[in-house]
């Protein structure tokens, strides 16, 4: 393996060949990218951008039902990704955050429209009114009943606010793709999760073949032992041994069979489905590993800036701050609006006089129109508070900001590193393997001849059986860091070539 400082590249000049039956590596990039091809996060379509997101959860409701497993099928990476983001909790209520970020645009934007109301009033009302009584009120008063029945409309308009609404109006865009970036990185944070859960489920099915033939390995040390004793050559004891060895990779063989039933569960859990170990999987294709980075660190970090949901989460959270803050000084300015109203209005009044009644019946159409002009001198220190609250959001979301950016170099950096650590060791168990397989062929032959004894027959059979078990343990960790490293740098589930790709031999 060749480490290149300056281009921060790991890169494998050659395969090893003749590997074992169990070793067959595969390219987890490209599965993830199919994977990324296949999975709709519960949309009609792709949400490899924010706006796409924000659109897809604005005009569609969360599935309404939980998708099933059938126990006889075997099911590839995408569609365990599909099932975990229709069936998760978590991608679910971030839909439903979305929507009502969605919902809170319309609400902002409503403020530039006028408001129309329909109006209908049916009433009495008696009322006395004083009246001099040498002008005609015997008593000094007039007592008068009052029906009346009107319906019509009333019209409300905001002619302006100085920016009033078109801060509401910035912030609740602002707030609506942060709730989209949030939802995007809840379904890479699923995606990832079931990647997970799927390759360590690969992983405790490769353990298993391991055990086998650890087992295997085992026996064939176990009846060398017993034809050596059988020609005189050997004891009992070291019979004894070697079957104590058989006796061990036994248990080892029964905890991997427990350790693949495990794997299951926890898969079928991480989908969403309930836990049990009734799930079949796709063993992925025997493709040669991803081990190389072509990118630099600081391109992948660059990366990360700019794809990275979450960063975009905190950076409209800050747009919208922003604008919050302009709505809230806004409020120290008049507001100018127009109000009309029409209505029909009948009445039927009544006095208490002698004779005929001398009010009369009236069914008129009325209106109303006016220009208004409000503006609030005190308040009791209310928009100065609402500034103040403001500005803290704005500073609290820059500070965010700065936190954010730190965390994802840390994370990129790190994911990078383990990756590329992951590739040396998986190169140096495929040389383990082949040195400690080496080793045991000669020992065992050996040990047939006469010229070892059994103890080094045992302790070369342990190497090869670590050497196994190594290999095993390394290709799950290139496979799970690969996908780490698209994970840190927000390139999952996007319509792009993933992060580490398989290294290219030169002829």
């Amino acid at each position: 393996m060749v480490i290149t400082t300056r281009s921060r590249r790991v890169s494998r000049s050659k395969l090893s060949n003749g590997a074992p039956a169990y070793l067959p590596g595969i390219l987890l990039s490209l599965l993830l990218l199919s994977a990324a091809h296949g999975a709709h996060a519960q949309c009609e379509g792709k949400i490899d951008s924010v706006n796409t997101a924000a659109a897809c959860t604005a005009r569609h409701n969360a599935p309404s039902s939980r998708t099933e497993i059938d126990p006889s099928k075997s099911y590839r990476l995408e569609e365990l990704i599909d099932i975990a983001e229709t069936n998760n909790p978590s991608t679910r209520i971030a839909w439903e955050a979305a929507k009502q970020a969605a919902a809170g645009l319309g609400i902002a934007r409503s403020d530039y429209f006028p408001h129309l109301a329909a109006l209908a009033l049916g009433g009495d009302q008696r009322v006395i009114e004083p009246w001099p009584k040498p002008l005609g009120a015997p008593r000094g008063y007039f007592l008068i009943e009052l029906p009346v029945v009107e319906t019509g409309v009333e019209l409300r308009y905001n002619v302006y606010d100085f920016g009033r609404r078109g801060a509401r109006v910035e912030a609740s865009k602002a707030l609506r793709l942060a709730a989209a970036a949030l939802f995007q990185r809840t379904n890479q944070d699923v995606a990832f999760r079931v990647v997970t859960a799927y390759f360590n489920l690969i992983t405790a099915q490769e353990r298993l073949e391991a055990s086998r033939q650890i087992l295997k390995t085992a026996q064939t040390t176990q009846d060398a032992a017993e034809a050596a004793l059988a020609n005189g050559r050997s004891t009992l004891p070291d019979v004894l041994n070697a079957r104590a060895a058989t006796a061990q990779a036994n248990y080892d063989l029964q905890a991997s069979l427990g350790g693949v039933d495990s794997a299951r569960v926890i898969l079928r859990e991480t989908i969403g489905i309930e836990p049990s170990d009734a799930i079949l999987v796709e063993q992925p294709a025997a493709l040669p590993l991803p081990t190389e980075v072509v990118e630099s660190t600081a391109s992948l970090v660059n990366s990360a800036m700019q794809q990275r949901p979450d960063l975009r989460a905190v950076s409209e959270k800050l747009r919208a701050a922003k604008a919050e803050l302009k709505a809230a000084k806004s409020e120290y300015l008049p507001r100018i609006g127009f109000n009309a109203g029409a209505a029909q209005q009948a009445i039927w009044p009544s006095v208490n006089v002698h004779g005929s009644d001398p009010l009369g019946h009236a069914n008129q159409t009325v209106w109303n129109v006016a220009m208004t002009a409000s503006w609030t001198i005190f308040d009791g220190g209310l928009r100065r508070n609402e500034v103040r609250l403001a500005d803290s959001k704005r500073r609290e979301a820059q500070d965010e900001i700065v936190e954010k950016k730190d965390a994802i170099g840390r994370e990129v950096w790190t994911s990078y590193i383990q990756f590329r650590t992951a590739v040396r060791q998986h190169e140096a168990a495929e040389t383990l393997l082949s040195a400690a397989s080496t080793s045991y062929d000669a020992s065992l032959e050996a040990y047939n001849y006469g010229v070892k004894n059994l103890v080094d027959l045992v302790t070369a059979e342990n190497q090869l059986a670590q050497a196994r078990l190594a290999v095993v343990q390394s290709r799950s960790a290139v496979r799970i860091d690969a996908s780490n490293l698209d994970y840190t740098t927000g390139n999952m589930l996007r319509q792009q070539p993933p992060v580490a790709q398989p290294a290219v031999k030169k002829p």
